[in-house]
């Protein structure tokens, strides 16, 4: 056990605290790569395929407003568990049933609700237990726990789905997703604010009302919403593999294989440069110079290795920037903070946000001007992003970190 810094607590070693965001990331590529596959093996729509997938992902942002939920009443522990459990019993359902939209997109919506609140309530639970030069590593593991077990899914959840009978794919996937639930006995789990639990709603939301004029919660509010650091592009490039003659199997390679290596080695470099550079101002470096890259992929001949290399820098680059959004989030919450499951999953629908709208843009961008047209509007807006925060809170973003707020008083 680590010992505690003031609010903090003792806790086990920051890297089994961030595997258990590894239940997040096996619902993402669950959803945004192996369901797509066996929705397109039934014959539905690519363009049917795409629309299902933005509905069931939609919660990434909106869950936020059922947020609160997680500092009351049970531990946050208790949250995860329960959601956990939905979460892996949606995926299961959807393995067995996946020939039925009408129950798969309804099943599959309440599904990935159910781990965006579990990833608020780890969040909050772990991020309250650490002491405060511990953020950016314990962001570096979530990064790691979301990219890993999301390519474990993407590399073999299809082929399993698909070659193997239907109640042992879905045992599978049921027992595999519960696994990083094992974590949760090794991590001590305080009780709820008794405050929070007890008094009034009125008096909850003028302590949540009161969270959100915090300085610091709105600096990190305005870095995650702009474009600074969002790196959508990597949404994008997997149908675009035909501008640089690339084959499915190539663009399989590197969404799969390449990402969790490229993703990993990006996400356990930003403990090294927060060591040189606080957070907020890396943040906003990581996008300027990803931005630069991006553009300069340009200048590269269309060919298969092309593809590798723009995307396997896309991919470090948003490792990079998720990493350290994480350990921004963690620094903001603070030890001991009654509100932390509240306050994480509304900084993380502020990191999702940017994604949806500039790969939209991109998209956009793409069927106007090509590849061009594209790489022009996502580098583009993150830099004028980077640039408009760099210019409008030069002041904060720049100056020292505020210190960790132990144990936040709430309003009467």
């Amino acid at each position: 056990m680590t010992e505690s810094y003031a609010g903090a607590r003792a806790h086990p070693p920051i890297w089994v605290m961030g595997l258990s965001n590894a239940i997040f990331g096996m619902m993402g590529g669950f959803c945004v790569v192996t369901l797509p596959q066996l929705l397109a093996a039934e014959g539905v729509p690519g363009g049917h395929i795409a629309t299902i997938t933005a509905i069931i992902i939609s919660p990434g942002f909106w869950a936020f407003i059922f947020s609160p939920m997680l500092d009351v009443r049970l531990r946050r522990r208790t949250y995860a568990l329960i959601f956990a459990v939905i979460a892996a019993c949606a995926a299961a359902f959807t393995v067995l049933h996946h020939h039925n939209l009408d129950l798969v997109v309804p099943i599959m919506l309440i599904g990935y609700l159910s781990a965006a609140f579990y990833q608020g309530a780890v969040g909050g639970w772990m991020g309250s237990l650490i002491n405060p030069d511990e953020d950016s590593r314990l962001g570096t593991w979530f990064n790691i726990a979301n990219i890993g077990s999301s390519g474990v899914i993407i590399v073999a959840g299809g082929p399993l789905i698909l070659h193997s009978p239907p109640h042992v794919a879905a045992l599978i996937i049921l027992i595999g997703m519960l696994v990083p639930t094992v974590l949760f006995l090794f991590t001590p789990a305080p009780a709820p604010d008794k405050l929070l639990a007890s008094e009034s709603f009125g008096r909850f939301g003028r302590a949540i009302l009161a969270l959100l004029r915090r300085r610091d919660v709105l600096i990190g509010l305005a870095l995650f919403i702009l474009p600074s650091a969002s790196f959508s592009l990597t949404n994008v490039l997997g149908g675009l593999g035909k501008d640089y003659h690339a084959s499915a199997t190539t663009v399989s390679l590197f969404a799969g294989t390449g990402s969790i290596i490229a993703g990993i080695g990006g996400s356990f470099l930003v403990p090294r440069l927060a060591r040189r550079i606080a957070l907020r101002p890396l943040y906003l470096l990581i996008g300027v110079v990803g931005a630069m890259f991006t553009l300069a992929t340009l200048l590269l001949p269309r060919a298969p290795w092309t593809f590798g290399v723009v995307f396997t820098g896309e991919i470090i680059f948003q490792a990079l920037a998720f990493t350290a959004a994480f350990a921004i989030s963690f620094q903001i919450i603070g030890p001991g903070n009654p509100l932390a499951a509240t306050l994480f999953t509304v900084l993380i629908a502020a990191i999702n946000l940017p994604v949806i709208y500039n790969g939209m843009l991109d998209g956009w961008a793409y069927d106007r001007g090509g590849l061009v047209g594209s790489f022009v509007m996502d580098a583009g807006i993150r830099l004028a992003a980077c640039l408009v925060l760099a210019i409008g809170l030069r002041r904060w973003l720049f100056g020292p970190a505020p210190p960790p707020q132990v144990e936040p008083s709430l309003p009467d």
